[in-house]
């Protein structure tokens, strides 16, 4: 544009408040609008706007910033730059918001603002007089000799950049044909200066001073380039590069930025990532993938969107830890210590842990087990294998399997994909950063299968110590040595473990808790983690063992040790009330007599409820009954043994062992069987299989009644209480027999009897699973007596001897043995018939 065009911007002006960058005159910037002001104006002004005027609005910049702007007008700059809005675009992404394309066009100076709403105008008065100043060559003075001496620095600027680059070559051009007096705002606006700097330059009102806060800013820029070149002596190719292209522009050109760092810090980033890779200790197969990915990474320019991940393929594989492992702590002593510190029984999970410290002192290249705990939940299963890496002294990593449904989880994506990503184990081996963690799979029985494939099946490789030594992952695609990770997987039930994974592990079952154990572990570990988060101390609060005891009797009933946690949480909670209302009271004062007279009695009632509790506060039953509630769970066994037609049988379920009720009744009809209470078919089978035995064996126990079938006009309803819970398998056989014995002969089966076992058509009881869950729940229930099968006597062991100690154990190989021990006084058959003997 000429210095004889006489440029004159309207007195009244739109203002487009900024907050990042400055606009010169001579200069083109794209300026983000989103604010509540600049949206109106855009919508008002320019998109309204038929006339070249309208689009002619004043930027003010250095405002306040968008994400903190309000409803007041923050205080404006005193000068600014009219631009002409060159270009205006829309979007609703990520918000809704303009970009305005802007050509700065002169300063002028904000004289009075008109009004703020709904976007702010302003009185300005125009401050470039354009058409005062001559042609460049004609100035005289102090100004003609800067503005020349600034024409000679931009020349010799320009003249160390590429000059076959199309832009340097226009902008050399230009550096000939613009008015001199134009250079320091065209040049400060392409050159890397901060805004703090390019708004001195805006305020520099007099020509001769904008030379002189310019002229610094274009030496500093031309130091850096020659400082950049004496580096780069080595490579003659690269002395004269535009180093970063940007949009915007120049009139009537293109705008460019001269930030010479950036291609330099690319090289030092790739330098840097060739010595890291070399230094990563990889594998051969890995490092030739690596060298040639990297071979391929310097040739290719930043833009290209390849590069990015080439870039981020490279870092994943340095940071992995190809070499790098923990020394384990073999001391068996001081593990065995540690883990009795941190964990009360759970005896065969330890002994474990103490065999793989022995073998691994014997021979250390051994690889790492792959363990399953399996067990019902609160149980510990997780805690053990924090512990279980504390005590080798490795890193603890977990993995929670629960709901994964893509095996790409597992395996990883292939970076073919857009946003790949290895897989969890991959990931978590770059988080531990050592090749030899201990990794915990939790929740393994709980792995879905979708569309994006199996995880479980994914896992076979992880898990196979066969296979496992070259596990690949999708992203990677190299293998990796997993054999010196110690899995140890979790899981409620292996029922739902596909059976080639349960192969592939060694399975270790965790059973719940007995009710001296449950004591012990409250008492060691629960109550003083409850009291220090609850700011409390064993001075001011005190649970005894018999209180601890009707906790876990009458307010919980499960195989693990977290509702007991729970009701111990919300006692010290109770507790910590009572403690603050007295600290509040001890600090209170008492206010004077003329200002409580007519509030006197209410403060002595306060003074009174919240008196000072006396120290320790013991927990009774009384004190448990007022903040627990009534008890939850009763013990109603000897009153559901009433009448005739009631058994207790015992059940396994993931979340321990439970007792059941078997109920029948009879009534007149046709002899038909009705089963009810979400039965499945095997004990929909098993309790037909009952009523065939013992109308088989009728005349024998004296079932009949004078008739030749005990069913004979009759009809049975055979009913499992907690009809809203599924029940299934063929344990409950034994106690559907004596149920119904029990009907028929009108006896009562004894109170404090359970029992579990298959039947056949022989009568011959067959061994089934869970024993130990199911005699700790016969033990929870205060059971005397217990029938199991024969068979099931090994499984016994398991049982803690205190249990063991406190119930009457009944093998039985035939139902002839269980009758008689369910019933008191036995149940005499008629006839002495020979006993039947198991061939199978």
């Amino acid at each position: 544009m000429s210095s004889n065009s006489g440029i004159q911007i309207p007195s009244r002006l739109p203002l487009l408040c900024t907050h990042d960058g400055v606009l010169l005159p001579g200069s083109t910037m794209r300026i983000s609008v989103d604010t509540a002001r600049n949206m109106q104006l855009v919508k008002s002004r320019l998109l309204k706007g038929t006339s070249l005027k309208s689009t002619i609005i004043g930027v003010i910049p250095n405002t306040r910033d968008p994400e903190h702007d309000s409803d007041e007008l923050p205080s404006l700059h005193s000068i600014g730059t009219a631009g002409l809005a060159v270009q205006v675009v829309g979007s609703n992404w990520p918000k809704p918001h303009y970009t305005l394309l802007i050509t700065g066009l002169c300063r002028f100076r904000v004289t009075q603002l008109l009004r703020e709403r709904p976007f702010p105008v302003a009185e300005v008065e125009q401050l470039d007089k354009l058409e005062q100043y001559t042609e460049g060559g004609q100035a005289d003075g102090e100004l003609g000799e800067l503005s020349q001496r600034f024409y000679q620095a931009a020349v010799q600027l320009v003249g160390m950049l590429d000059m076959s680059v199309p832009v340097v070559a226009k902008l050399r051009r230009l550096l000939d044909s613009l008015p001199r007096e134009t250079l320091p705002d065209v040049l400060a606006s392409m050159i890397r200066t901060s805004n703090k700097e390019k708004l001195q330059v805006l305020d520099a009102v007099d020509l001769e001073e904008r030379f002189k806060k310019a002229l610094p800013l274009l030496t500093r820029q031309i130091e850096g380039l020659k400082l950049l070149q004496k580096t780069r002596k080595l490579r003659p190719d690269d002395d004269k590069r535009v180093l970063a292209i940007r949009k915007g522009g120049v009139f009537p050109g293109r705008q460019f930025s001269l930030d010479e760092e950036v291609e330099d810090e690319d090289g030092d980033d790739t330098a840097m990532l060739e010595k890291k890779v070399k230094a990563a200790a990889m594998p051969e197969a890995a490092l030739r993938v690596c060298l040639k990915e990297l071979k391929r990474l310097k040739k290719m320019p930043q833009s290209m969107p390849e590069y990015a991940l080439t870039h981020n393929y490279l870092e994943m594989m340095v940071e992995l830890p190809w070499s790098k492992s923990t020394t384990d702590c073999l001391d068996i002593r001081a593990a065995r210590v540690l883990l009795d510190n941190d964990h009360y029984a759970m005896e065969k999970l330890k002994r474990r842990v103490l065999e793989y410290l022995a073998v691994r002192q014997l021979k250390s290249t051994l690889k790492g087990p792959i363990l399953c705990f399996v067990g019902p939940p609160g149980v510990g299963k997780t805690s053990v294998g924090r512990s279980i890496a504390r005590t080798l002294g490795r890193e603890f990593h977990r993995i929670a399997l629960g709901g994964v449904c893509d095996q790409s989880d597992i395996r990883g994506h292939r970076r073919t994909y857009v946003g790949s990503m290895p897989g969890r184990i991959i990931n978590g081996l770059k988080t531990v950063g050592v090749n030899n963690p201990v990794f915990l799979l939790d929740e393994v029985d709980k792995l879905g299968k979708s569309l994006q494939g199996d995880p479980a099946a994914a896992l076979l490789e992880v898990l196979d110590p066969e296979q496992n030594h070259s596990f690949t992952d999708h992203y990677l695609n190299v293998p990796f040595d997993l054999s010196q990770v110690l899995f140890i997987a979790t899981a409620n039930t292996a029922a739902t473990i596909p059976p080639a994974l349960l192969d592939r592990m060694e399975v270790l079952q965790v059973p719940g808790y007995t009710q001296e154990e449950k004591v012990e572990i409250a008492h060691r570990h629960l109550i003083p983690h409850q009291l220090e988060q609850h700011g409390l101390t064993p001075q001011q609060l005190q649970i005894p063992q018999d209180t601890t005891k009707d906790i876990i009797s009458k307010y919980t009933r499960e195989a693990g040790v977290r509702s007991l946690e729970r009701k111990i949480g919300a006692i010290c909670r109770a507790v910590a009330v009572k403690v603050a209302e007295g600290h509040k009271v001890s600090r209170a004062e008492s206010p004077t007599e003329q200002h409580c007279m007519c509030r006197e009695p209410t403060l002595r009632n306060y003074e009174t409820y919240t008196s000072p509790p006396e120290m320790p506060i013991v927990i009774d039953h009384i004190a448990l009954k007022d903040i627990l509630g009534p008890p939850v769970f009763e013990m109603e066994v000897s009153e559901r043994l009433t009448l005739p037609g009631v058994a207790i049988g015992l059940a396994w379920t993931p979340m321990g062992g439970e007792i059941m009720f078997v109920e029948a009744s009879r009534m007149e009809g046709d002899g038909q069987l009705t089963l009810t209470g979400q039965l499945g078919d095997v004990m929909k089978e098993s309790a037909h299989l009952a009523i065939s035995w013992l109308r088989s064996n009728a005349k024998t126990y004296l079932l009949a009644n004078g008739s030749a079938d005990p069913l004979e006009g009759t009809d049975i309803h055979l009913h499992f209480p907690a009809g809203a819970v599924t029940k299934d398998g063929p344990s409950a056989g034994v106690t559907i027999v004596t149920c119904l014995a029990s009907l028929l002969s009108g006896r009562l089966v004894r109170s404090d009897v359970a029992m579990t076992g298959e039947i056949t058509l022989r009568g011959l009881v067959l061994p089934v699973g869970g024993i130990k869950d199911k005699v700790l729940a016969a033990h929870r229930a205060n059971l005397k007596r217990v029938i199991i099968p024969k068979r099931n006597e090994k499984d016994l062991e398991e049982i803690p001897a205190h249990v063991r100690a406190d119930l009457d154990f009944v093998f039985a190989s035939t139902l002839d043995e269980v009758l008689n021990a369910a019933f008191d006084g036995g149940f005499p058959a008629a006839v002495n018939h020979p006993q039947v003997v198991s061939k199978l």
